[in-house]
């Protein structure tokens, strides 16, 4: 099975035309202009087809794992609108998450022989700039060949018994937000760290897509200085958004300076705004860090002030992530709010040898209930975005998260090539 290399010219750039694969055949038919696929369908750099973790079977029409699975196709830098139609001859509960583990579309139940439909928009990128095979994003040794920066776009099928019919894949010009930031907000490949950036697009419907170029360790200078500054700029739009929250790593002794880092944010501002984009700041969310009252201390100071005055001083939106994680974290106090932080006895993962303790980074729950304060401070805001969120589900109320207990987010299976998950991932 090889994907014909063929493209057509949109906007000055060359794009792939929809795709549409499908489960084996029924009855013996075949669907006009359809790849279809079976058990034997192997990804290749020219072929789309299943990889990293085996194949589903396909019977009646009908991918189906007992295991997660993955299926993943060669495409172009680029977003696209992917349409999966669900099903199987047994009940089926599926996730689908995107690339590095972006949450797309959350537990679609479908029962024994029906077919259900649900579209999603997903970013595609390469290390490239501007289409220069010399000009280059300065990529961490654990980026390197990781699923959002590669040359092919992947999908993983997780839940109970995931299942698909066929999955449709057309190239789209819509409006962009993209993402600055640090490890807090960078989609984390290897559970179970997580983080609010790689949960926000299964809020969001079909319309706009979620680019985001956050990565670990990463200051509002060194963003600039590793070319990731500058990969987002070369594609950026007028309609387009540029969200930005820096501050956990910026305030380390001897990183940025205060000073620096106001004129450096007023700089991302004039520079999306002269692009045609909207600049959106946000406030980096707490640590796990109560004082003997129970409420949490802000030890980010003064760099979350900071932002809020160049939000006010640039007439810039604001959405404070800072102050809405403290009402989240106090109202699920010090002991459950271990639950959204990453706290694991030994052997709770794979490659996991040592206890982890980390009041700073989360897992899939409280990444989670971060892009749910996310969703609300788009919601209550002006921008034109928040038409965009998805309406079945309610606003949500950071005093009132969701509860833990009933949090159900299946588990991405480890890449055989991770050495240690203890700490968060990058260098």
């Amino acid at each position: 099975m090889r994907l014909l290399l063929v493209c057509m010219i949109w906007g000055g750039v060359c794009v792939s035309p929809a795709q549409q694969f499908v489960c084996g055949t029924a009855a013996g038919k075949t669907e006009l202009g359809a790849i279809h696929l079976e058990s034997t369908s192997l990804y290749a750099a020219t072929s789309a087809g299943f990889e990293l973790n085996g194949s589903p079977a396909v019977k009646d029409g009908f991918c189906t794992g007992d295991k997660p699975f993955f299926f993943s196709v060669p495409l172009a830098e680029g977003s696209y609108r992917v349409t999966i139609r669900f099903g199987s001859s047994r009940a089926s509960v599926t996730t689908v998450r995107a690339e590095a583990r972006r949450l797309m579309l959350e537990r679609v139940s479908t029962a024994p022989g029906t077919i259900l439909s649900r579209s999603f928009d997903v970013n595609l990128r390469e290390p490239q700039i501007g289409g220069d095979a010399n000009r280059l994003v300065k990529l961490k040794a654990r980026e390197v060949g990781n699923l959002d920066w590669d040359d092919k776009l992947t999908l993983e099928f997780n839940g109970d018994q995931p299942s698909f019919h066929s999955v449709s894949i057309e190239a789209v010009k819509e409006p962009t937000v993209y993402l600055a930031g640090d490890s807090t907000v960078v989609d984390q490949d290897v559970e179970p760290w997580a983080a609010w950036g790689q949960m926000l697009p299964r809020f969001f419907s079909p319309g706009v897509v979620i680019a985001n170029h956050a990565e670990s360790g990463e200051t509002i200078r060194s963003f600039i200085g590793e070319q990731r500054y500058a990969k987002v700029m070369s594609l950026i739009q007028p309609g387009d958004y540029l969200f930005i929250q820096f501050g956990h790593n910026d305030q380390k002794p001897g990183a940025v300076s205060l000073d620096e880092y106001k004129v450096l944010l007023a700089g991302y501002i004039a520079d999306a705004r002269a692009k045609g984009a909207t600049p959106v700041l946000v406030t980096s969310m707490n640590r796990r860090t109560f004082d003997a009252a129970g409420k949490i201390t802000n030890s980010l100071s003064p760099f979350t002030e900071a932002v809020r005055e160049v939000a006010a001083e640039q007439n810039a939106v604001l959405i404070d992530l800072n102050a809405m994680s403290k009402t989240l974290f106090e109202a699920m106090g010090p002991e459950l709010s271990m639950k959204a932080f990453m706290h694991y006895p030994a052997n709770a993962f794979p490659n996991q040898t040592e206890a982890i303790s980390d009041d700073t980074h989360f897992n899939n729950y409280g990444a989670y209930e971060l892009a749910r304060c996310m969703a609300h401070g788009i919601r209550a805001s002006m921008l034109p975005l928040k038409r965009y969120l998805l309406t079945d589900l309610p606003d949500f109320d950071a005093a009132h998260p969701d509860a833990q207990s009933t949090f159900n987010l299946p588990v991405t299976p480890i890449p055989a090539k991770t050495a240690n998950v203890m700490k968060v991932p990058q260098i």
